[in-house]
């Protein structure tokens, strides 16, 4: 094979890397045997897939080649023998020894002698040289230790051990230059073809749709270029030039290593160079791996690595220490956070409604623009912690506006705020909102704020708003759902320029510019990133974002390196820095949550620091990095994506968090600041506008994540704001709910009676209910999207529809010949909502959520299945507790159960995942809990829960346990008492027991941020607890959701679930077959006010207050 073909094959094993062919790859790599991937070979060592381990060898190496060829395999083979004598299948082992070891008896006799009479013994480490024979995992490491030195030894793997320094895609980039080229040729070019197939040379059709004739064989172009280099594009090209005299500058202009020769004989250059990068017009060879433009492709976006590193296999806890040749001694290293980066709650302040977009003044660095999912505008100085303006939404002149914008707002007048952004010398701010329209405030200073403009800008919603200077003239470019951009005058509002060319509403833009050269990229929902110069001439780049939906971009602040963020609709997020010479992904930087909760925003700073708002945290990167610098919770309670933004200077950091308010974290630098300005504003300062006060809140625990949504579509529901004092001498009060008027809720819609709700839990997308009644039988509550739910997520403001298909089948479980009110019911819902597993004490279902068929049944009892818990990375994998204490490892795709964990004394009440230890926790009737490692599934801990000194409890009583977001502590819930466990030492943290005259806890969950713990009693009490301090910020009593009729009777909450995004809204399901859900007041926004500190301490054990409603004169702690 000659060299070029080689090479080839080198490109072809990336791009099948690239695009995720994980067998395809390994098996190029084994029939070419041109490199040998050590990562991919130690993996299955670990593995111990044999089969698999010689077959790949046998792509480079026999048996015979040479006496490591002969060692490499005879250490494989006695391995795979030794394991069989361990596990004592002794056919096994007999078979190992004919067929694979019996080769080597001719080279040493004696040694084969020797590994046969292992046969012999009870345990092979009975032999003096397998004394030290440990357990399979360390054996299969340290065998590789011995392995990796005999590859890299053996003369036949030499040069087959690196593979080729190669950039991202480059066969891509071969193809896209090839591609370029045809178009060039072109008889009739197009100024922006439409790429649709490979098969067949490109040729732009001529305007009758006829096709052209290919360049390759049209010999009417005159002379070809010559080998060696691609003409420019001239004013034929696919793009046309800028008539500017001076190239871009990046990759508008990098001269490529490639000479350029001009085209001999017809292309007529005009002299002035067009945007380089749209010279070899290509998708970014990234690592998000998307494939060359076309009109019809629906290729799905994959995330790919880079060439011979896969991820990171995690050894066992008895793994003998040691480095492999050329490996680091750790795979990972902990940074500490740099002291520059500010990461200090310095103020938090209560906006009154969620904060969709904020930005700081470019001069005045602590002023604050604010604006929120309702249409407000707040202007706050940060320093003094007080509000100067604070502005509703409201249409200036209504009878400027279009039909189109009239009838919206008759339709649904709640407008939210999509993007606040000041102007580069702070003396005006736009404001583009989801309705058409931007506004444009000019700011003179304090509380001065003027309106200057008003434009009916877009079809639709307003989703970005930038300032940029073309031409030395201050405009303001917008963008929109109608696809288009548009930039205006500043000044007067007169249009100046309309971009089209975007297939799907445009979500950013990103005006720039580089050696006196003004452009915009532009990116849309499709995932397309486009760039347009000033000049109406169309758009010059064509490239497809990681991603491919929601992308932002943005420069450093030096305006050299240019980095995205995007998520896609799966929730993987990604941020990246461009080569811009290349109009390539330059790095991937890792480390956001396996699903991002919402569209994840982001920041940079410093020409040094990026920044982005995942997983209830704040994440930062050094640019030069792509590893995860460090993350911080703010003191916990932030969104699960919040937005974030950083002032100019980088010293602070504002960060929106939940209840409507914004926290704004600070470094040393920032902190003088902040105090600088406090120390200025004299004590008579005017009170803050509508007499709202800042609060400053208690430190609590990281929050938890909900499961799904886009947190750009917020409800639009606009909050009343409350006054909220940091008043030390208020003393704290319990907030009581004992009237209906005094919270919202809601009794759902019932169909049929069911007795009473056993299980209940809402959907991930957070609209709709599943409960399990004890008659085995599901009931679905859905909400629907209208006019009065923009959202469709449930709420208590509305009622739901009970759901069933159009075929009107239930999804009943199996039930044994037992009575099904006796059994004890299970259920667990897949990530995607798409179909439930649930058990009755018959056998386990699983049902079809769309369409109530019964998919499968399986494992007839006995024993019956009392507890169903997914695995969190694989939905095949499925715990089950079952009713004789044991609890069943199943696979689902193989019906097989894989491992049988024997601890409890009694049935499974409750199995929990933590997918960052990787371990089970159990607990059963028993009151016990059990640590699982869910490598091996071997018991690591065990506990006999602590039942409060003088309670008795039943015989069979449910302890269930759920983890916190940290996925590190743990809640307990047992009928005497609440408690919080850290997991690998299985030592209580916290506990609130009930008191003994106290009626019995009947169930509890965290909500979805893990801030707050709602349970729910036997005397049909419900409280809510901080889950700080457990200690009881708020108390429904019966009387506020229960009717007369029923407060002497025995109806109770038996199961209480919370809202997948909104941490305040839970529900119950009743002993008499109802579900209410319940939500605060929206003048309240929240259940109570979180207790202080006690003695300074939040993880003291806390005395217990009675929840009962007949012992409100209890004190409270």
């Amino acid at each position: 094979m000659s060299s070029l073909s080689r090479e080839l094959v080198f490109l072809i094993l990336q791009f099948l890397d690239e695009e995720k062919f994980k067998e395809t790859v390994h098996k190029l790599e084994q029939e070419s045997g041109f490199f040998f991937n050590m990562k991919y070979f130690e993996d299955e060592v670990h593995n111990g897939n044999w089969d698999e381990v010689e077959k790949y060898l046998s792509g480079f190496t026999k048996v015979d080649d040479n006496r490591y060829s002969m060692k490499i395999f005879f250490e494989i083979r006695k391995q795979k023998y030794l394991e069989a004598l361990d596990k004592h299948d002794r056919p096994k082992a007999v078979e190992i020894l004919v067929k694979d070891l019996k080769v080597f008896s001719t080279f040493n006799e004696e040694l084969f002698k020797e590994i046969t009479q292992l046969l012999t013994l009870e345990n092979f480490r009975e032999n003096e040289q397998l004394s030290k024979y440990g357990d399979t995992k360390s054996a299969r490491a340290i065998m590789l230790v011995e392995l990796k030195k005999l590859i890299e030894a053996n003369p036949l793997f030499r040069d087959k051990l690196q593979f080729p320094t190669l950039r991202n895609s480059r066969l891509r980039t071969l193809i896209n230059q090839s591609l370029n080229w045809q178009h060039q040729l072109c008889k009739n070019p197009r100024p922006n073809p439409d790429i649709k197939t490979l098969f067949v040379d490109h040729s732009c059709r001529l305007p009758n749709d006829a096709r052209a004739p290919s360049p390759v064989n049209n010999t009417l172009l005159g002379s070809l270029p010559k080998a060696g280099g691609f003409p420019p594009l001239g004013a034929h090209g696919p793009f046309q030039p800028t008539p500017s005299p001076t190239p871009l500058a990046g990759w508008m202009s990098s001269p490529s290593s490639v000479p350029h020769p001009a085209v001999s004989g017809g292309a007529i250059a005009l002299g002035a160079p067009s945007i380089q990068a749209l010279k070899h017009p290509r998708t970014p060879p990234s690592n998000s791996a998307v494939d060359y433009p076309s009109g019809d492709s629906d290729h799905v976006s994959k995330r790919t690595r880079p060439m011979g590193i896969s991820d990171e296999v995690s050894l066992g806890v008895n793994m003998l220490p040691m480095t492999f040749p050329g490996q680091a001694h750790g795979h990972t290293q902990t940074f500490k956070a740099p002291d520059d980066l500010p990461k200090t709650v310095a103020r938090t302040l209560s906006q009154g409604s969620s904060p969709m977009s904020m930005d700081f003044h470019p001069i005045k660095q602590t002023l604050l623009l604010v604006g929120t999912n309702v249409g407000d505008i707040g202007l706050w100085e940060v320093g003094s912690r007080e509000r100067l303006v604070q502005k509703t939404f409201k249409v200036w002149d209504l009878s400027k506006c279009s039909m189109p914008l009239q009838a919206a707002l008759v339709k649904e007048p709640v407008v939210s705020v999509n993007r606040v952004i000041w102007s580069p010398d702070g003396s005006l701010f736009g404001v583009a909102y989801s309705r058409h329209i931007v506004q444009l405030y000019s700011y003179h200073g304090g509380e001065d704020m003027r309106q200057h403009l008003e434009i009916d800008a877009h079809v639709g919603g307003v989703n970005d708003i930038a300032f940029s200077t073309p031409n030395k003239q201050l405009c303001v470019t917008t963008c929109g759902d109608d696809k288009t951009i548009k930039v205006w005058d500043a000044a007067t509002g007169v249009k100046r320029h309309t971009f089209e060319g975007h297939e799907a509403p445009v979500y950013s833009i990103c005006p720039h510019y580089k050696e006196n050269i003004q452009f915009i990229f532009s990116t849309a929902l499709d995932g397309k990133i486009k760039a347009w110069l000033y000049d109406n001439m169309g758009s010059r780049v064509d490239y497809e974002a990681p991603g491919r939906w929601c992308t932002t971009m943005a420069y450093s602040a030096d305006g050299t390196r240019l980095f995205s963020c995007g998520t896609s609709k799966d929730g993987e997020s990604f941020i990246v820095e461009w080569n811009e010479s290349e109009g390539a992904v330059k790095r991937t930087y890792q480390g956001f949550h396996k699903r991002s909760l919402g569209v994840v925003q982001f920041d940079t700073t410093k020409n040094r620091y990026l920044a982005a708002g995942d997983d209830f945290s704040i994440k930062f990167w050094d640019m030069d990095n792509t590893q995860l610098l460090t993350a911080i919770d703010a003191d916990g309670g932030l969104q699960a994506s919040p937005r974030i933004r950083f002032n100019k200077e980088g010293s602070l950091l504002a960060v929106s968090a939940n209840d409507n308010m914004i926290k704004v974290m600070a470094n040393s630098d920032g902190l003088r600041l902040l105090h600088t300005v406090e120390n200025l504003s004299s004590e008579s300062s005017k009170p803050t506008i509508n007499n709202i006060a800042v609060a400053e809140r208690p430190a609590s625990v990281v929050s938890i994540p909900g499961m799904n949504g886009d947190s750009r579509n917020m409800v639009d529901v606009k909050p009343v704001i409350t006054e909220e004092s940091n008043d030390k001498s208020k003393v704290w009060k319990l907030t009581e709910v004992g009237e209906p008027s005094q919270c919202r809720s809601l009794r759902l819609p019932e169909n049929m009676r069911v007795t009473k709700i056993s299980r209940l839990i809402f959907t991930n997308s957070g609209n709709a209910i599943l409960a399990l009644a004890s008659n085995a039988i599901h009931l679905l509550w859905k909400w629907q999207r209208n006019d009065r739910n923009a959202t469709g997520k449930a709420t208590a403001s509305l009622p739901p529809q009970q759901w069933q298909p159009a075929s009107g089948i239930l999804m009943t479980n199996d039930v044994a010949e037992t009575n099904p009110e006796e059994a004890v019911p299970c259920f667990a819902l897949s990530k995607n909502d798409s179909y439930v597993m649930s058990a009755s004490g018959g056998k386990i279902s699983l049902f079809n959520m769309m369409t109530f068929k019964t998919m499968a049944t399986f494992m007839p009892p006995p024993p019956a299945a009392t507890f169903l818990a997914f695995h969190p990375q694989d939905n095949n994998i499925i715990a089950i507790g079952m009713d004789d204490s044991t609890i069943q490892i199943y696979n689902v795709r193989v019906d097989e159960v894989k491992s049988k964990l024997k601890g409890h004394s009694k049935r499974i009440t409750g199995l929990a995942f933590s997918n960052v230890l990787n371990v089970l926790v159990s607990s059963g009737a028993d009151a016990q809990l059990c640590v699982w490692n869910t490598d091996g599934w071997e018991k690591q801990k065990s506990k006999v829960l602590q039942i409060p000194q003088g309670r008795s409890t039943s015989a069979l009583s449910d302890t269930r346990v759920q983890f916190h977001h940290d996925q590190v502590h743990f809640l307990v819930v047992h009928e005497t008492q609440l408690a919080i466990y850290e997991t690998t030492k299985l030592e209580c943290m916290k506990q609130w027991p009930v008191r003994e005259s106290s009626a019995p806890i009947t169930h509890a969950t965290f909500s979805c941020d893990s801030q707050l713990i709602y349970t729910s009693f036997m005397d049909a009490t419900i409280c809510v607890f901080s889950s700080a301090n457990l200690r009881l910020r708020c108390r429904v009593n019966p009387s506020a959701y229960l009717p007369a009729s029923l407060s002497n009777s025995n109806v109770h909450p038996l199961v209480i679930a919370a809202h997948p995004q909104e941490s305040n809204m839970f529900a119950v399901g009743l002993s008499d077959g109802g579900v209410h859900i319940f939500e605060p007041l929206e003048s309240e926004g929240k259940w109570g006010v979180a207790p202080p500190p006690e003695n300074g301490s939040a993880s003291a054990v806390t005395a217990s207050p009675s929840v009962g409603a007949s012992a409100s004169d209890q004190p409270q702690r």
